[in-house]
Order: structure tokens, then C-alpha cells, then sequence
């Protein structure tokens, strides 16, 4: 799908790292962007850097994201990209030793049902209420193509660390959510997709001890250093550009295959 200036594209959790790259490069490609995130001040300077849309949008609320949607429509028309970079997660052994007590401690489930509502279930909130407005839309080209929707998963999702449990299942279910709506949606001409960032130059990331980002960068088989988010965003924009992209999760990462722990 070509994006032109009568583009209109939402990015979550748009407001810093892969998201911020992403809605940087569909500006630059001329686009109209509105930015969903919950650091409203943060969100409101980056918008006005960027000439985009800022909405204050939780993602695991549904009323917060009915609103977000219906402001950006207001300010740009409805969109035909959507891109999921909102989400996150915890890290904790399935169960774990006191080692002073010996005690056995589970995870609590209240923590792993977090990780699932924020990435899963998320990310097909928006599925849904994006796919339903682009429905509205007519068909950009020969295709009938009328919406692309990219989401972010990770490498955890195939290659869960230790402690990644809750972390690592979320992401593999917001991949799996990719062939079964690609095909929900193939009568509508909207397309779904999502990339598998490995370990990337993000500001969480970056504020780690240098000997560990050291550390990191040398397990990157090559290039051996951390991934930008500007990688992430050009990859982003392929898959909205090649209409043949559709039903893919996408790994980007340099090779890495993450050990154990």
C-alpha cells in the first residue's frame, strides 16, 4: 500500500522507543499520524515535535481506547495503519526458593493475567476496533486493499528466557493472533502482520550498566551490537508498502537465538 499525505496511521505506545521511531518515519513519509500513550506529557512534546495527533489512550481499558480512536479520526480521517508497539511485562520465575527459608513462592496469577490483558488482549482490542473502521474505507489499489495492521511481538515469544514466562506466552499469543485475523480479515482487504524485535536500543535498554549492553551486543551473532529502532520502523513501513506481506511473524534480530537465561 502506498502511503501518501492522505494517509492517515496510529501508533501505540508511540510516545518513546520503537513506537516513537515508527511514527518519525511515517511522518517522514508523509503520512498523518496520531500518537496513543499513557505518558501524556511525554506524548504531548513528541507530537508537537513531529507535527502528529497525541491521545491519552490506555489499551487495556476499553472506553480509553474508543475514545483514542475517535480522536484521531477527528484530527486525521480514518486510518489505514496500525501499528501495536504498546505492551510490556514482568519477569519472575514460575515459582521460585527462599534461599534464606527454602520457602516455595509461586508466580501470582493476578501478575500473569496483566501481562496477558496488556499484550494479548491489548493488542486485539485495537485489532478490533481498527479492522472495523478501515472496513468503512474503499479500496488504495487493485488489491482492494484498505488497511494494514502491523503488531509488535518478540523474540521471547519463541525464545522465553528464564523468568519469561508470563512475558514470553503474551507475545507468542499476540503472534498468534496474526494468521487467524489476516484471515478473518482477507474479505475486507486489510492485512496483519507482526515483527519479532530481538534485543533493541530502546531507552529501558539503555539505561542498563554499559558492561551489560556489552554483553548483549557480543551475543548478537551480526551485526554484534543492539538493534535500532529505526530498523524496526523501516521494516514497519515494508510491510505496508509490499501488499504480499500478510499473515507473518517476522523475526528481527540479528540472528540471536536467546539462551536460557
Amino acid at each position: 500500500m502506498e502511503i501518501t499525505q492522505q494517509t492517515s496511521a496510529i501508533i501505540s505506545g508511540g510516545a518513546s522507543g520503537l513506537g516513537l521511531a515508527t511514527a518519525k518515519a511515517l511522518r517522514a513519509a508523509g503520512a498523518r499520524v496520531a500518537i496513543f500513550d499513557m505518558n501524556a506529557e511525554r506524548g504531548d512534546a513528541v507530537a508537537g515535535e513531529i507535527g502528529a495527533v497525541f491521545c491519552n489512550v490506555n489499551i487495556m481499558d476499553e472506553q480509553s481506547c474508543l475514545d483514542g480512536f475517535a480522536r484521531a479520526r477527528a484530527a486525521n480521517g480514518q486510518e489505514r495503519i496500525f501499528v501495536g508497539c504498546a505492551g510490556g511485562g514482568s519477569s519472575r520465575k514460575t515459582i521460585s526458593r527462599n534461599r534464606e527459608t527454602g520457602e516455595i513462592v509461586r508466580f501470582p496469577t493476578d501478575e500473569y493475567q496483566r501481562n496477558v490483558l496488556l499484550n494479548m488482549v491489548g493488542s486485539f482490542r485495537c485489532i478490533t476496533m481498527t479492522a472495523a473502521g478501515m472496513a468503512t474505507l474503499d479500496p488504495v489499489n487493485e488489491d482492494g486493499e484498505r488497511g494494514v495492521i502491523t503488531l509488535t511481538a518478540s523474540v521471547a515469544a519463541q525464545d522465553g528466557q528464564m523468568g519469561q514466562a508470563a512475558y514470553g506466552s503474551s507475545k507468542a499469543g499476540v503472534n498468534g493472533l496474526v494468521l487467524p485475523v489476516a484471515r478473518d480479515l482477507m474479505s475486507e482487504g486489510i492485512r496483519v502482520n507482526s515483527i519479532m524485535p530481538g534485543i533493541m536500543a530502546t531507552p529501558p535498554m539503555m539505561g542498563v550498566p554499559a558492561k551489560v549492553l556489552e554483553s548483549l551486543a557480543a551475543s548478537v551473532p551480526f551485526p554484534k551490537r543492539l538493534g535500532k529502532p529505526e530498523e524496526f520502523a523501516s521494516l514497519v513501513l515494508e510491510l505496508i508498502r509490499n501488499s504480499y506481506f500478510n499473515g507473518q511473524t517476522i523475526r528481527l534480530d540479528g540472528a540471536i537465538r536467546m539462551a536460557p537465561r
